[in-house]
């Protein structure tokens, strides 16, 4: 596999964009998928939001100036394409997100893409019930071991930031998982 300058250099290349994009979807639709759907739980909804993502990346290549790693980039279209996407179904259905984020943690027990058991269940209802903000440090920390430095360039906030957020939602899941099996 190219490294990423290589790769974005034929992205940005009309000759060479077409196969660079089968070559960077080969590469990252999985991290990419696995991502959105912690964000926005469904798979269907997931399956859109990366088609989204990609269709984004595809169109906005030539405007991506490597100030950031090109996975970073994607992953910030990733995140907004996936927020977006919550917030204009829970103002389709009129509800406020936390509720919205309930109902697809409440749809997620009869999802037949979901085979996590009920402590997985419980621990995608404690993170469900974070602010956005440490759901998504929660998420990329804890399940994609990503380093600060790169939340940091995703998310554009600061390490310490970044490390507070991790800490209170950690505490928060600890809690909600104890205060549900006790």
């Amino acid at each position: 596999m190219i490294d990423e300058i290589t790769l974005v250099k034929q992205l940005q290349n009309p000759e060479t964009k077409e196969q660079a994009y089968r070559q960077l979807i080969s590469k990252y639709k999985e991290r990419l998928y696995w991502h959105i759907r912690k964000i926005v739980i469904s798979h269907d909804d997931a399956d859109d939001v990366l088609q989204n993502t990609f269709i984004k990346i595809f169109k906005g290549i030539n405007n991506f100036n490597q100030d950031s790693k090109l996975f970073s980039w994607m992953y910030r279209i990733a995140t907004n394409e996936s927020i977006t996407l919550i917030n204009r179904r829970a103002k389709q259905r009129n509800i406020d997100i936390s509720e919205m984020k309930q109902d697809l943690i409440t749809n997620l027990q009869s999802d037949e893409w979901f085979n996590g058991n009920e402590i997985q269940r419980l621990l995608q209802e404690a993170i469900s019930k974070l602010p956005e903000k440490q759901q998504l440090v929660f998420n990329m920390k804890y399940f994609d071991n990503m380093k600060y430095t790169e939340i940091s360039d995703i998310l554009q906030t600061s390490v310490g930031g970044l490390k507070a957020s991790y800490y209170h939602a950690v505490k928060k899941i600890k809690n909600y998982i104890q205060e549900k099996t006790d």
